[in-house]
C-alpha cells in the first residue's frame, strides 16, 4: 500500500553543483553509506561533488514532488544486472509509484521526478564531439541529418540527450540506440528572442512520449527530459517551492 499524498505533476531541475549544495536542506547527510562511499572513490574533487549534488537533488525533487521533507525520502538504487550499492535506476523504496532520474556532468547536475516514468540528461556543450561514438548510437538517417548541419557537433548532442532520455525511461537501451530513429525531430533552436538564459524549452512528441529539451547557455550544457506528461521545469536558484505549475524554464 502506498501512503501519503498523490505525486503532483513531473518536475524536472537543471542547476550547477554549487547552486545544488547551497541550498537550505543540501546536507550530504542525506547520502545512504553506500552513496559517501561511492562519491569518496573520486579522484577529482570536482566529481565527488557532481556525484553528490546529483543525489541531493533527485531527493529534494523527490520531496517537492511528495510534498515531505528531504530527510523522509527514502531513496535508493538498483541495477538488475548486479548487487552493487549506490548503482542503477534511482527509486524509492516506499513509493513504487513514484519514478525519478538524474544526471551530472562537469560542474552541472540536473534531476527529475514524477508519477510516470521520466528521464533526464545534461551534457556540456563545449564536450568533444566522437565520430566513433556517433556510429554506434545513430540511426543512418540521423547521421545523414547531423553530417549535413553547419554544427555536427551541436546537431549530435541535441541527439544524445534526448536519446539518453529516453535509455532512462527504459525505451531504447545503449546497444539499440541505433535502431532508435528520432530524425523527423527538428534539430533547431526556437525562433525570437533569447532569454538570457538560453533558448526556451521546447517539446517535441516522438511516440508517445515527450522530449523537451534546451540549451542553458547560463550552465553551458543542453538539457533534455523525456516524459509522458507535461514537465514543471526550475533550476536550484529558485526555491523548489516557488516552481510554476506549468511547464516553463525559470532562471
Amino acid at each position: 500500500m502506498v501512503d501519503g499524498p498523490t505525486p503532483d505533476a513531473p518536475l524536472a531541475v537543471v542547476a550547477t553543483s554549487a547552486e545544488v549544495l547551497a541550498l537550505p536542506g543540501a546536507d550530504e547527510g542525506l547520502l545512504t553509506a553506500a552513496e559517501l562511499g561511492r562519491a569518496a572513490a573520486f579522484r577529482r574533487e570536482q566529481d565527488r561533488l557532481d556525484f553528490v549534488a546529483a543525489h541531493l537533488l533527485v531527493r529534494l525533487c523527490a520531496a517537492r514532488l511528495l510534498g515531505i521533507a528531504p530527510r523522509r525520502v527514502a531513496f535508493a538504487q538498483h541495477c538488475p544486472d548486479c548487487d552493487r550499492p549506490a548503482h542503477g535506476r534511482p527509486l524509492l523504496t516506499d513509493r513504487p509509484d513514484v519514478h525519478l532520474s538524474l544526471s551530472h556532468t562537469a560542474g552541472v547536475v540536473a534531476a527529475a521526478a514524477a508519477p510516470s516514468p521520466v528521464g533526464v540528461d545534461v551534457e556540456r556543450l563545449d564536450q568533444a564531439r566522437a565520430a566513433v561514438v556517433e556510429d554506434r548510437v545513430l540511426a543512418a538517417a540521423e547521421a545523414a541529418l547531423v553530417r549535413g548541419r553547419p554544427d555536427p557537433g551541436a546537431a549530435f548532442l541535441r541527439l544524445w540527450v534526448r536519446k539518453e532520455s529516453l535509455i532512462k525511461i527504459g525505451r531504447a537501451g545503449l546497444d539499440t540506440l541505433a535502431e532508435l530513429d528520432l530524425s523527423a525531430l527538428p534539430l533547431d533552436e526556437p525562433a525570437g528572442g533569447t532569454p538570457p538564459g538560453g533558448p526556451r524549452p521546447v517539446e517535441h512528441r516522438f511516440e508517445d512520449y515527450r522530449l523537451l529539451d534546451w540549451t542553458d547557455t547560463r550552465r553551458g550544457v543542453l538539457v533534455g527530459v523525456a516524459s509522458r506528461a507535461p514537465v514543471r521545469l526550475g533550476t536550484a536558484a529558485v526555491p523548489l517551492s516557488d516552481l510554476p505549475t506549468r511547464a516553463g524554464a525559470s532562471g
